[in-house]
């Protein structure tokens, strides 16, 4: 199975990607969260492709939706990414496909054309892509398509977008029914903004939060020894026991940010960008309180 070229690929699919893809289980790995939060993503994907053709929607109403909702940056994307690719890998000589939704190429000022570019998506995109074999989607920033109708005012927000989130209803309804081997993959940054009805028909719905502690120096580990692979003299800081205190200065950033502190860290003196080899602990630890005070700055502004 491989990728639709651009000029062949469905409305509204940014990407279309066979699976297993080990690109994508490199993520899985990359995103560290407890063990057991894992474990149940992967249990229920499993699931909604082991039981959801043989057991009646009377008993188990399953809806084949996942939802990953917290704060920016804390690898919700790339979670449900390598959740595809881990979902398709458990599955024996499972031939998947990933179709990745451009949510914000849907949206039009034009009355009825947002309605109607969704429900094409569903209708017909996904429908004919599931009709090829076990197919996995993924709703990114889902609340672009299924916004709160409640707080919708109908003097800032088009009636279009109300009866965009109703197309998308239906047709998950649909979907559930006649589709037994799609899962979709939704995420969202504002759980709050998602309208309650789609929430109701999420399968799981799982919280990412930010980084703990430990998961900060999980996180601080795994990016020192990547680094360490190109600059060997990095791969000491990895097992620093300073690491503990960089950790606890970067509570309250997430693993994007703690990865981009490292960045600033590198970047932190012209000798050091120049031969990354002479990266100190002084500097990430310095890197990390500037990086933990940017972001409380900004939230107190916001």
């Amino acid at each position: 199975m491989t990728a639709h070229p651009d000029f062949n690929r469905p409305k509204g699919i940014q990407r279309i990607r066979p699976l297993p893809d080990p690109a994508l289980g490199r993520l899985w790995d990359s995103i560290i969260l407890s063990g057991s939060v894992k474990d149940q993503l992967l249990s229920q994907a499993m699931l909604n492709f082991s039981i959801r053709g043989k057991v009646d929607r009377s008993i188990l109403p399953l809806h084949g939706v996942i939802m990953l909702v917290g704060p920016p940056g804390t690898g919700k994307t790339s979670l449900a990414r390598g959740l595809a690719h881990r979902t398709a890998q458990s599955f024996k000589n499972g031939k998947f496909q990933l179709l990745e939704v451009e949510p914000h190429s849907l949206t039009s000022a034009a009355m009825g054309k947002t309605q109607r570019a969704v429900s094409d998506l569903f209708a017909q995109s996904i429908t004919e892509a599931a009709a090829r074999g076990p197919t996995i989607v993924l709703l990114d920033e889902v609340e672009t398509l299924a916004a709160d109708r409640n707080k919708l005012s109908m003097d800032a927000n088009p009636v279009d977008v109300h009866r965009a989130t109703d197309a998308v209803l239906v047709q998950l309804d649909v979907l559930a029914e006649q589709n037994p081997h799609l899962l979709f993959l939704a995420t969202s940054n504002f759980a709050k903004a998602v309208d309650a009805a789609f929430t109701s028909r999420c399968d799981l719905v799982v919280h990412v939060p930010l980084p703990d502690a430990e998961a900060c120096a999980a996180i601080l580990s795994d990016c020192l020894n990547g680094l360490a692979q190109t600059y060997p003299a990095i791969g000491k800081l990895a097992k620093s026991a300073d690491l503990a205190r960089w950790a606890s200065a970067s509570v309250g950033l997430d693993g994007r940010a703690i990865r981009k502190m490292v960045a600033n860290a590198l970047a932190s003196t012209r000798d050091i960008a120049m031969d990354p080899n002479t990266l100190t602990s002084d500097k990430l630890l310095a890197a990390a309180k500037a990086a933990t005070a940017s972001r409380l700055n900004v939230e107190k502004k916001a």
